[in-house]
């Protein structure tokens, strides 16, 4: 099973992939962590992003294709690399799920502002950016509203994805 977390920096994806990925016994895999390893002093230009989403899929591909779950975790924001995630999927003959982060906007600002996280780079700024051009999401997927409390997450989790 291929589960795709996607949402905007500071929703609380990684907490949500995270803890599916415990759950399922899941490989898990984020474009933040990618992004660094390739480009350490990342500048996030066009290019880079290609990058970090075809290495981030090629990471995915082995296990998948070994039968074990994998959770990735990434903005998606782009409807390209979704289709490219969605693809992988079908092509290997695996399930996959797409699920939505989402999270209040006053939250995300102070979960942002709080974050001791090295691994994001993404401020505030880049949610409002991003916010404002995220493709829409035009497939079957789950909604996990992430404004409450993490146990609230969790629940939703378990009664959505798992």
């Amino acid at each position: 099973m291929l589960i795709v977390y996607c949402g905007l920096p500071g929703v609380g994806k990684s907490a949500a992939s995270g803890y599916t990925a415990e759950q399922t016994d899941a490989e898990r895999y984020r474009t933040d962590q990618v992004r660094k390893q390739l480009f350490p002093d990342p500048s996030y230009t066009p290019e880079e992003t290609d990058a970090t989403y075809d290495t981030l899929l090629e990471r995915a591909q082995s296990p998948l294709e070994s039968g074990s779950n994998v959770v990735l975790d990434a903005t998606f924001q782009s409807r390209p690399y979704r289709e490219q995630a969605a693809t992988m999927a079908e092509e290997l003959g695996v399930d996959y799920e797409f699920v939505y982060v989402d999270c209040d906007l006053d939250v995300v600002k102070g979960r942002i502002e709080e974050r001791t996280d090295t691994i994001s780079d993404a401020q505030f700024e880049q949610h409002l950016q991003l916010r404002e051009t995220f493709d829409p999401i035009e497939r079957d997927h789950v909604v996990i509203d992430n404004s409450g409390t993490l146990e609230e997450t969790y629940r939703q989790i378990d009664e959505h994805v798992l």
